[in-house]
């Protein structure tokens, strides 16, 4: 049939030949617990199909593009992903470039902006003359000099390079369009109670002391320095301590010798200095992602005082439209942003209008459908890294949104991750708006309100891993309702109902906020009680995470660890005495290196390795069962189970190693088993599975139970780091944490744990949070899921809204819908 979907026997991963027909030009939600084969359905089997299919019509080659395993899939168009992984961390990419409004906003300014002359300090009104040149987005250089009408100096003209921060003619010099500058940490460094002889410069290996301190005595001998390299380094003076850190020939050192030359050679002293080499070495490895992380942890990141955060040099910041420079402008939360565009053409004097009219019109719409999506709290200055899945994800929305594509299959990857839900029912009119325009429109989602208002639901489950993937109830969300074996189902009906309160009173003990305000908090303050669950809820950017993350887990990291970054703008806080721990989980990727897994993460896979070792007679070490090392390895593929494939002039592509098969190991270390399984087969098991094979093992049994606990039992041990998302991860580090003993009190402080969770899981997981209260911690969450917040004992509530507008206390107390427990 033309107007539908056919699926015919699909059964990739836990998919149980599933075979499934879905209207076409309609709102289809799939949903499922976690891990029942949602994803594997929609992302991997309907998607890379339609991508399949659609470049094989074009009479491209797909051999590297493989079918997913399926007997057949009919009626499919040319499909768009939007998934959770955000693909641009390049601290040069900010919101506004990749919406592409500050490259309409560059060109506004361009046009019409006003700048100060630099002879009698008068406005110079923009050239209308070199409008064309505006246009011109390739030279960083003014092509033309503008005589300023009241006094005739030269005035360089604008183009849009000129407001750039990635282009010279207008990035910041001090931080090269950063915005940020990083200073090496000296402590993390150098040991100060320790002299250079002994091991002070921490990353030196013996011998490279040894070398430099006869570097260090030559560079002394050469400036008549006294240097003795067992003094402490705190012990010396400022000399002494400016040619260890920054060398001879920094400013810092030189100042103490203005009238002397440094020596010629390296073995004469020409001695770099700890921070210098540490700064050069960044400065030449800035590309290598993975050398870069492991500089940045012995530094500290700082706005650049030259530009103060705004990245571009002082001549672009002067330069003005309507009285608002290009910064104030990336700095107002979007929906403002849209207010001014809308009064524009009111303040347009003369011929203004006639230049800014066609860029300002394109400006707004596009501005426009970001609104829409649920993001008018962003601004165009915040980097794109420190967006959320679910922000970059609606980013990626919007854009969707004005390309008038019809005919597309669009699937989705849980958009309402990190929504409110007030802001839940705009999202669901972006997606009918997708459909209306001729489109299918497949979500993964478990939110209630978006399975509500779907014209189509799937159910798949009725488990997970490996009791999930099939079709467990399909229809109407009223025909899913009244399914009796159906989860989702049971949740729709309202026969199945969140977890409830456990309905503890206040506490005598809590922690106090006082004056915060950091970003757009307006200087509140807010009570935390001490062995509670607390829910810290609030729209988006109503400022939930300044409050939690940036000033009390960073304040908590200073007070009771004595270390970490120093915490966001408040007065103080009062009741640390009954804490002796705190715990930050956040939902920051557990690694970037795809050798990472659940397995290696959670500290599984060594008793697991070990357990085959002692399997092996003897002729194996746990050495041998580790895909990281040389020995039982295959070493064709090294351990990575694939291979990069050169492709000229496409992206290499990742290929299953011909010499494992994909399984990583070599032939002798495969043929060991414990209980029915290999130690490929092994990370390849979901958590559950793997707990049912090593129940008798308590140091790898304890550490699966926990993931389970936690709602990643059907995750698969070996599924590589880079691939979890948000949610994932932090309900991994979760889990690592609660296998640790605590000394005391603990704070426990999460960023939206529920992210991806099915409502059953979202049961079991506040289960463990309410168990971590029993015993006598306290757990706050920052949270939207409106179940949590009605489990929770007390209720933080920030708004109204977000942004600007964000940022007041609008209630803290006792959830006002929380259904507790009855009494024991």
């Amino acid at each position: 049939m033309a107007d539908r979907i056919q699926i015919k026997g699909a059964r990739l991963h836990n998919l149980k030949n599933v075979t499934l027909s879905l209207p076409k030009n309609k709102l289809v939600v799939l949903t499922g617990l976690s891990g029942s084969g949602k994803s594997t359905l929609a992302l991997d089997t309907l998607h890379r199909e339609g991508q399949r299919q659609y470049m094989e019509s074009l009479g491209m080659v797909t051999g590297f593009v493989s079918r997913p395993s399926v007997d057949s899939i009919t009626g499919l168009s040319p499909s768009i992903s939007v998934d959770q992984h955000l693909t641009n961390r390049s601290p040069r990419s900010t919101v506004g470039t990749v919406t592409e409004v500050f490259t309409y906003l560059r060109l506004l300014w361009s046009r019409i902006g006003v700048r100060p002359c630099p002879g009698c300090g008068k406005g110079v009104p923009p050239s209308h003359e070199s409008a064309a040149a505006a246009y011109e987005d390739e030279g960083d250089e003014p092509r033309e000099v503008v005589p300023c009408p009241h006094c005739g100096t030269g005035v360089p003209g604008l183009v849009m390079g000129s407001f750039s921060f990635n282009k010279p003619a207008g990035a910041c010099p001090g931080c090269t369009g950063l915005g940020e500058v990083f200073r090496a940490e000296v402590p993390r460094l150098v040991d100060g109670g320790l002299g250079v002889a002994a091991g002070a410069v921490l990353g030196w290996h013996p011998k490279a002391t040894e070398r430099n301190v006869q570097l260090l005595g030559a560079a002394a001998t050469h400036y008549g320095l006294d240097f003795d390299a067992s003094v402490p380094v705190d012990e010396l003076d400022t000399a002494q301590r400016d040619l260890l850190l920054y060398g001879v020939e920094s400013p810092e050192f030189r100042r103490h010798f203005p009238g002397v030359e440094p020596p010629a050679t390296v073995t004469a002293g020409r001695f770099e200095g700890v921070v210098t080499a540490l700064m050069r070495r960044y400065a030449e490895r800035i590309e290598d992602a993975e050398y870069r992380e492991k500089a940045e942890r012995l530094m500290v990141k700082e706005e650049c005082g030259a530009c103060a955060g705004t990245r571009l040099r002082p001549e672009s910041r002067a330069v003005s439209v309507h009285g608002l420079s290009i910064t104030d402008a990336a700095r107002l939360p979007l929906d403002e942003l849209a207010g001014w565009l809308g009064g524009v053409r009111e303040r347009a004097a003369g011929d203004e209008w006639l230049f800014a009219e066609p860029v300002v019109a394109d400006l707004q719409e596009r501005v426009r459908r970001l609104v829409d999506v649920g993001v008018g709290y962003l601004t165009l200055d915040q980097a794109t890294p420190s967006l959320s899945a679910g922000e970059a994800q609606r980013l990626r929305l919007a854009a969707l949104l004005g390309s008038g594509l019809t005919g597309v299959l669009y699937v989705l990857d849980e958009p309402t991750i990190g929504l409110h839900s007030s802001d839940t029912a705009r999202l669901v009119g972006v997606l009918r708006r997708l459909r209306d325009l001729g489109n299918t429109v497949l979500v993964i989602e478990h939110d209630l309100d978006v399975l509500r208002a779907a014209d189509h639901v799937v159910d798949i489950g009725p488990g997970a891993g490996r009791d999930g993937g099939r079709v467990v109830a399909e229809g109407t969300p009223a025909q899913v309702a009244a399914v009796e074996g159906s989860v989702s189902g049971a949740y729709l009906a309202g026969r199945l109902r969140a977890p409830i309160s456990r309905g503890r009173d206040d506490a005598d003990r809590a922690l106090t906020i006082r004056g915060a305000r950091a970003h757009n908090l307006k200087g509140i303050d807010v009570r935390i009680p001490l062995g509670r669950l607390v829910t810290v809820a609030g729209p988006s950017g109503s400022g939930k995470s300044s409050l939690v993350l940036d000033i009390l887990g960073r304040a908590a990291r200073r007070r009771l660890h004595g270390a970490g970054e120093a915490p966001a703008e408040h007065d103080g806080i009062d009741g640390w005495e009954a804490l002796g721990k705190v715990v930050v989980i956040d939902q920051e990727p557990i690694s970037r290196m795809p050798r990472s897994n659940a397995a290696t993460y959670s500290d599984a896979f060594g008793p697991i390795r070990e357990v085959f070792a002692g399997r092996s007679g003897g002729a194996l070490t746990p050495g041998h069962f580790s895909f990281n090392v040389p020995g039982g390895r295959c070493e064709r593929c090294e351990g990575a189970g694939v291979l990069s494939v050169r492709m000229h002039f496409l992206p290499a592509v990742e290929v299953r190693c011909p010499g494992c098969k994909g399984r990583r190991f070599g032939r002798e270390v495969l043929t060991v088993r414990y209980g029915g399984y290999d130690i490929a087969e092994v990370l390849a098991a979901t958590v559950d599975e793997a707990l049912g094979v090593f129940a008798e093992v308590p140091q790898v049994a304890g550490r699966l139970r926990r993931m389970a606990d936690v709602g990643l039992g059907y995750l698969p041990l070996g599924q590589p780091a880079p691939t979890l998302s948000g949610g994932e991860a932090q309900r991994l580090k979760l889990a690592k944490e609660l296998g640790r003993r605590a000394g005391g009190s603990c704070l426990y402080l999460l960023d939206e744990p529920t992210t991806g969770l099915h409502a059953a899981d979202t049961s079991r997981l506040v289960d463990v949070l309410q168990r971590l209260v029993d015993a006598g911690h306290s757990v706050v969450t920052i949270e939207h899921n409106e179940d949590v917040i009605a489990a929770s004992d007390w209720l933080v509530e920030l708004g109204p809204a977000g942004g600007a507008a964000g940022g007041a206390l609008l209630a803290e107390g006792p959830p006002p819908n929380a259904r507790q427990a009855p009494p024991r």
